[in-house]
């Protein structure tokens, strides 16, 4: 049951991009079409979890036992760095049209706060390392709903009449904002 409740305050009630505005950048822009939005969702909630499992095991199996926690930050950093420099060679390989679509975003992965942000929350909140990998999990995959979400409705407003002030990032800031109050609504499910 704990396990559940890690898993489903990560992907609604904590939202890493809609509750906690982390990894705003790629949600913004790569939300422009379903497809290349679901890529990228999976892509950092493989990165995302991944990160958090090689983070726990560094910060614990290293850090703490040699008495090195200060430098936490930048081993998750260079742990982070590391990852998405292998996805990114691994998806130019297997997947050049999912390459070039992911574009410039795919590196942009390396400065996403949101995967930095679980491996700092999974040390903070004191997670074994099950928690820490569903915790990441459910971050992940609530990074996907929030970016596939968006990228529905900002398809949807493609053909929309939306009055000329409001086109471009004016509807896409107003959209998330939204997407951010309806969000809200879980948080009394969870404590």
């Amino acid at each position: 049951m704990e396990y559940l409740v890690i898993f489903i305050s990560a992907l609604l009630i904590n939202n890493f991009v809609l509750s906690y505005f982390l990894g705003i950048c790629p949600f913004v822009g790569v939300s422009n079409k379903i497809d290349s939005a679901l890529s990228m969702g999976f892509a950092v909630t493989f990165v995302m979890t991944l990160a958090a499992i090689v983070s726990w095991g560094v910060y614990n199996l290293v850090l703490v036992p040699y008495k090195l926690e200060f430098l936490e930050i930048v081993s998750f950093i260079l742990i982070i760095a590391s990852l998405v420099q292998l996805v990114e060679m691994f998806i130019r390989k297997t997947s050049p049209t999912l390459y070039q679509a992911l574009g410039i975003y795919l590196p942009l992965i390396t400065t996403n706060c949101a995967i930095l942000g679980v491996a700092l929350l999974a040390v903070l909140k004191g997670y074994a390392f099950v928690e820490t990998v569903v915790f990441a999990f459910g971050a992940g995959l609530g990074f996907t709903l929030a970016i596939v979400m968006m990228a529905g409705i900002r398809e949807e407003l493609d053909g929309a009449d939306i009055p000329s002030p409001f086109k471009g990032p004016g509807i896409t800031f107003i959209t998330a904002g939204i997407l951010a109050l309806t969000f809200m609504g879980f948080s009394g499910l969870i404590r």
